[in-house]
């Protein structure tokens, strides 16, 4: 079975995907002129979602058969370097996904369709208002809303828990902290951190270079770690436009995660994780994780891969308590689409319940139409999992930090991350190289 998260192209076929990306101008142009029928393309990166997708774009078709959808999916790593180039060149897909990160350059360059203007005031009336609001910028809405993400949660394996022999309540109540007296996750980790000879990582006697079962999923993972840790003690990733992570409050909750791979040893080396965002999740849906936090994004891959019984408990809370990042996603419409009108008959389609259903009833992600939510609920309900601590740490107006916003973020994030690698793999000292990653970001940001 194929675990990969954000798309099963790889390689080869990766590339001839994007070729063919590429080249989609030429073959619309001559599919429209040789049948009559307008093909509309959509790019997404997520392969679950794509599916669902496909059979809502089946069933669109039956009522316009004079519109057909094609949907190309675009590995998470290459996505956003390809479609800044793709935009760049006028060669993109009628309608793309956009998370928030990339929201602002697109929507000030006037790459984006005003879906206010194309769809009507009125539609956003039907859709998840956080997620309206995360994509509204200078009182314009600049994509339909097609998932949200709810927040972090903990996955946890029940026999590696009862084999160490801790009750899942437990880790409604772990709290990390930088006083060791305070800090009651960390016995967690290291009681369900074991080396080849069965020793856990608390024995005197534990081989730290033969773990056969690590703890946790401590990585330089943004969405499900970075910024979770981050909100938790108070600090935060970027404020007003500038980034800020290198500063003390997230400095030290970045640092507590650095400490778990190389000090503590109940995380994997960042040498993985780093050159594989879905290497953890891989670990653990494969039986040599204890713990994996993440989000609702990844729940699909551990039902279809794990083959023990699992869970899903509260993230751990930091000093500051328990803060959870959440984001949306949206079908952002191309404002040089050769065919507007088809691209926005889609993008109406995308923004009904009946259209939007298709992610939900599949339980691939939680339906950015609020009528269609529903169908996720009863999806995932129907096979025995409980999917409410994702939504309980959003409940009752709970803080949030949330995902980086300014300008540029690909470039920015192309020249911080080099140096937060080397923090997680320990090249480089923790203040220091956050320091140096935070200096890269603001200057990527300048030179927008």
């Amino acid at each position: 079975m194929n675990l990969r998260r954000k798309s099963l192209m790889t390689g080869a076929l990766g590339a001839l995907v994007a070729a063919l990306a590429l080249g989609s101008g030429v073959l619309l142009a001559g599919a429209i002129a040789g049948s009559g029928n307008t093909i509309v393309t959509v790019r997404v990166w997520d392969d679950k979602v794509a599916d669902a997708y496909k059979a809502s774009f089946a069933a669109f078709h039956e009522s316009n058969p004079d519109i057909t959808v094609d949907v190309t999916v675009i590995p998470w790593t290459q996505y956003w370097t390809q479609l800044d180039d793709d935009v760049a060149a006028g060669r993109a897909d009628d309608i793309f996904w956009v998370n928030n990160s990339y929201l602002t350059d697109l929507a000030d360059d006037g790459k984006l369709m005003d879906i206010d203007e194309t769809l009507g005031a009125r539609a956003k009336n039907d859709w998840d208002s956080s997620v309206v609001r995360e994509f509204t910028r200078d009182g314009i809405l600049w994509g339909v809303p097609q998932l949200s993400d709810a927040g972090i949660a903990l996955y946890y394996n029940k026999a590696m828990l009862a084999k160490a022999g801790i009750d899942p309540a437990t880790l409604e109540t772990a709290t990390w902290s930088l006083d060791p007296a305070q800090d009651t996750l960390l016995p967690i980790l290291k009681a369900l951190t074991h080396d080849s000879s069965g020793r856990s990582a608390s024995d005197p006697a534990f081989d730290a270079s033969a773990v056969t079962q690590f703890g946790y999923n401590a990585a330089n993972d943004l969405q499900g770690i970075i910024l979770p840790s981050i909100g938790s003690n108070g600090g935060t990733f970027d404020a007003d436009g500038v980034y800020t992570f290198g500063e003390e409050r997230a400095a030290q909750a970045i640092g507590y995660q650095v400490d778990l791979i190389n000090t503590h040893r109940v995380a994997p080396s960042a040498t993985a994780s780093n050159a594989d965002p879905d290497f953890s999740r891989d670990r653990f849906v494969e039986g040599g994780m204890a713990l994996f936090q993440s989000g609702l994004y990844n729940l699909p891959y551990v039902f279809e891969g794990a083959e023990f019984e699992w869970g899903v408990a509260s993230m751990p809370a930091g000093p500051a308590g328990r803060v959870s990042v959440t984001n949306g996603i949206v079908a952002a419409g191309n404002a040089e689409t050769a065919h507007p009108e088809a691209t926005a008959r889609v993008l109406k389609w995308l923004g009904s319940t009946e259209g939007n259903s298709y992610v939900g009833s599949s339980g691939a992600a939680v339906p950015g139409v609020v009528a269609a939510q529903q169908a996720y609920f009863d999806f995932w309900g129907g096979k025995d999992v409980d999917v409410a601590k994702f939504f309980e740490v959003l409940a009752d107006d709970a803080p949030t930090i949330t995902p980086p916003e300014t300008a540029n973020f690909a470039k920015v994030e192309a020249a911080y991350r080099p140096f937060m690698n080397e923090v997680f793999a320990g090249t480089l000292p923790v203040a220091d190289g956050l320091r140096q990653a935070q200096d890269a970001a603001n200057a990527a940001t300048a030179a927008k």
